[in-house]
């Protein structure tokens, strides 16, 4: 707790000990990214209606129109990489789970940190201060409750093993931690190489099925009834198309599930930097946090709590694995993953 508390000390100096006062830089700000008029995000965000409503509602408040690319991290990391190197920059803001540590290393992430981040948990601000978290995500099973029942669903990874679900399973093939090669992280995590790598071949024998898209077209496979689960898939997209009366459920699993912070940050060079620091300021603000929050998401921000009472922080046990963490890692675990499963 106290090197919680020095951390938070020492995060809060760094990034906001120099600060000119808020109102004046708010007001400065806001001129400045008035009269460059665009910002472009490259977003990994479901489009519908999360990014779409923090656009429209961003452009009604200041007049400044957003554009945006949407991929998943690897597909944003890459482009911006590919963009910096031809010396052609973009991107004005961009997030994702582990784009923000592989661009850290090639010197294309900005560094700054907007004010309102000062109030939050440090897990969700760069010690270096480079992002900051806009939404923490769990990652789990979602099944059709056509095909399955609710109450008759896996509980705990020995029941993915069940032979009735062989041939009946799908998750995402791409180097992500919300696909395949993030579900056998956790399981090596929690379980030790010997342990986990032994579950991970008897896993292998039930035929999960493959999508290399993104993790909403997984599920969409679930709801349309092409395979009964989904490994790796984020509670609020089942939540969501629960609401509008899809056959689909999240179900928390145990003996852990994967804890991932998506985070935002300005690319270095952006076209049109203030634009890119107020847009950045407004999805981790209160107003913006609360898009988040109507998408079932888990919001960073402390003063907006997530809709489901079931996506409290502390009410399952979840593993966080870290930005860099991810980007350290993901060259086993998806290596695994085509070693063993393709």
């Amino acid at each position: 707790m106290a090197i919680a508390k020095l951390r938070a000390a020492a995060l809060s100096c760094l990034l906001f000990g120099l600060a000119a006062p808020a109102h004046a830089q708010d007001a400065a700000m806001i001129e400045a990214a008035r009269k460059e008029g665009t910002v472009v995000w490259y977003t990994t965000q479901i489009i519908d209606p999360l990014v779409r409503d923090i656009m429209a509602a961003f452009t009604k408040k200041y007049g400044i129109k957003v554009e945006y690319y949407r991929g998943n991290s690897s597909d944003v990391a890459l482009k911006i990489q590919q963009e910096g190197l031809a010396g052609k920059v973009q991107a004005d803001i961009f997030d994702g789970t582990t784009s923000s540590e592989a661009l850290k290393k090639e010197g294309l992430v900005e560094k700054w940190i907007p004010e309102v981040a000062r109030s939050f948990s440090p897990d969700f601000v760069d010690p270096e201060g480079y992002w900051v978290g806009t939404n923490d995500t769990l990652h789990s099973v979602a099944i059709n409750t056509s095909m399955i029942k609710p109450e008759q669903a896996p509980k705990v990874w020995d029941d993915l093993l069940d032979p009735r679900y062989k041939d009946k399973i799908v998750w995402g093939s791409t180097p992500s931690v919300s696909a395949a090669p993030g579900f056998i992280g956790i399981v090596l995590n929690e379980l030790g190489e010997d342990m986990g790598m032994q579950f991970i071949r008897k896993f292998a024998a039930q035929m999960p099925s493959a999508n290399s898209g993104s993790a909403r077209a997984v599920i969409d496979q679930v709801i349309a009834g092409e395979y009964a689960m989904a490994l790796q898939m984020f509670p609020d997209q089942a939540l969501t198309s629960a609401a509008r009366g899809a056959p689909v459920k999240w179900v928390p699993m145990k003996p852990a599930m994967t804890a991932v912070v998506s985070t935002v940050a300005m690319t270095k060079g952006a076209p049109h930097p203030n634009a890119a620091k107020l847009l950045y300021t407004y999805i981790v603000s209160e107003e913006g946090q609360r898009f988040f929050r109507d998408s079932f998401y888990i919001p960073t921000n402390p003063k907006v709590a997530p809709v489901d009472p079931d996506l409290e922080p502390g009410k399952h046990r979840a593993v966080h694995i870290s930005p860099a963490q991810a980007n350290a890692s993901m060259p086993k675990w998806h290596g695994l993953y085509r070693e063993i499963f393709r």
